[in-house]
């Protein structure tokens, strides 16, 4: 496409109606909630939901992270984290060590069991994502990552960016 085709297909864009919004409104919410199927699934038979996949996904994601580092992150109450991570402790699958320069930080990693679950839940969201990737074709792929960036909240993007640089 010309570079005035692009300009001109952007431009139209800039224009959608409030049906156009809705229906893509509509499509994030079922998309959601076909994304965290799979999940719920594995994790309704351990009695464990959403805020407890969330949690061990961002410990494996960044071992060690702090408990303040995985509140900021989630935008959770400290009462409402503590109640997710005292469960995942007692249950042997997060581990939670003090700080070595800072005695009063807690560090937070998966234990193997943990790393485990955390395989399973990923690889079924991976799944689902890598079957919708193809069928879109790598133009929309980086399209959706636009759009999804572009939804997030200023002072929250720079936890996605860090994640994002880290390139574990």
């Amino acid at each position: 496409m010309s570079e005035a085709g692009n300009r001109h297909s952007g431009e139209s864009l800039l224009f959608l109606t409030d049906e156009q919004l809705r229906k893509g409104i509509e499509a994030m919410f079922f998309a959601y909630r076909g994304f965290t199927a799979d999940p719920d699934r594995i994790l309704a038979d351990m009695a464990y939901g959403r805020a407890h996949h969330r949690a061990i996904h961002f410990i494996g994601r960044s071992p060690g992270t702090t408990v303040n580092n995985l509140l900021a992150i989630l935008g959770v109450t400290k009462q409402s984290l503590n109640r997710v991570l005292r469960t995942l402790i007692q249950d042997g699958l997060v581990e939670s060590r003090v700080g070595r320069r800072d005695k009063r930080e807690r560090h937070l990693h998966l234990t193997a069991q943990g790393a485990e679950l955390e395989g399973k839940l990923s690889d079924a969201q991976r799944e689902r994502m890598r079957v919708a990737y193809r069928a879109a074709g790598p133009a929309a792929v980086a399209g959706f990552r636009q759009v999804l960036e572009a939804m997030m909240d200023p002072e929250i993007r720079h936890h996605y960016d860090r994640l994002k640089d880290t390139g574990a």
